[in-house]
């Protein structure tokens, strides 16, 4: 049991399985994946559906996000807890795991203290420390201010979002995340923005100990132009993952999985295919 989480119950998450069209022999373990702050399954569709063509995939909503319940306390410890929980009302044994940002963080804490659930471990775009840079601030900020009761499609809340929101991208990613209910019409956001906010400075520390450890195979996948893994991060990547392989993709930030989806998924299929 994980300290922090033995009191709560976990929570029964949202998925979305992707299976390959016909059961390879000798298939390999199933690939879960997490995704980052403020997405969801949905943003990992395509990708896992390449993705599905020798292994089932399976893209998960965290707590607070997509489709799974909603809660107020949200700690890396609490979600190590739920994902052995799904993993366990599965009855999947060893997985293929990925997380990309925060659901990166979220991988390397549930390898570190379940190695025997995970055969290889793939990071996105993350690394294993707290950010204290202001990053996120903005744009939690100016979701707050938004007069959801108030706009009539996300093009509006778009374009409301301007002036706190000088990058295009982050605004339409934010819009993209608004949904109407089709009975009222009234608009709400896929996440829950008062936990998520309260839970922001813990989600930016980092989800490790100094002794945690994950012995097997991992592979720490960046954008070449993300500012999120820098060259001196490595030292500390291999303290905790001393089998990690580190690799940059180019023409990336930090969505490869959607800036450069062909590379991203060659590069994960090697890995993830290796003897």
């Amino acid at each position: 049991m994980i300290a922090g989480a033995m009191h709560l119950a976990p929570l029964p998450l949202a998925a979305k399985e992707f299976a390959p069209a016909a059961t390879p022999p000798a298939a390999p373990p199933p690939l879960v994946v997490l995704h980052g702050l403020l997405a969801s399954s949905r943003h990992w569709r395509t990708a896992a559906a390449e993705l599905a063509a020798r292994r089932s995939v399976f893209t998960l909503d965290l707590r607070n996000h997509g489709r799974s319940p909603r809660a107020a306390t949200m700690t890396f410890p609490v979600m190590v807890h739920d994902l052995l929980a799904w993993i366990d009302a599965r009855g999947l044994g060893q997985i293929d795991l990925l997380g990309h940002s925060m659901g990166g963080k979220l991988a390397m804490a549930f390898a570190c203290r379940h190695p025997g659930r995970v055969r290889r471990l793939v990071v996105v775009d993350i690394a294993p420390r707290a950010y204290r840079t202001p990053s996120h601030v903005a744009e939690f900020r100016a979701m707050h201010e938004l007069r959801l009761d108030s706009i009539g499609s996300r093009a509006e809340a778009e374009m409301r979002l301007e002036g706190r929101v000088p990058d295009p991208e982050m605004r339409r990613f934010l819009a993209g995340n608004l949904e109407r209910d089709p009975a009222s019409g009234a608009w709400s956001w896929s996440f829950d923005l008062l936990a998520l906010t309260a839970a922001l400075p813990s989600l930016k520390g980092s989800p490790l100990g100094p002794d945690d450890r994950f012995p097997g195979r991992a592979l720490f996948l960046t954008g070449e132009r993300s500012p999120y893994v820098r060259p001196e991060d490595e030292p500390l990547v291999r303290t905790h993952f001393p089998g990690a392989r580190l690799l940059r993709l180019p023409r990336s930030g930090h969505n490869p999985h959607l800036e450069s989806r062909a590379d991203f998924v060659s590069a994960l299929e090697n890995f993830l295919d290796l003897q």
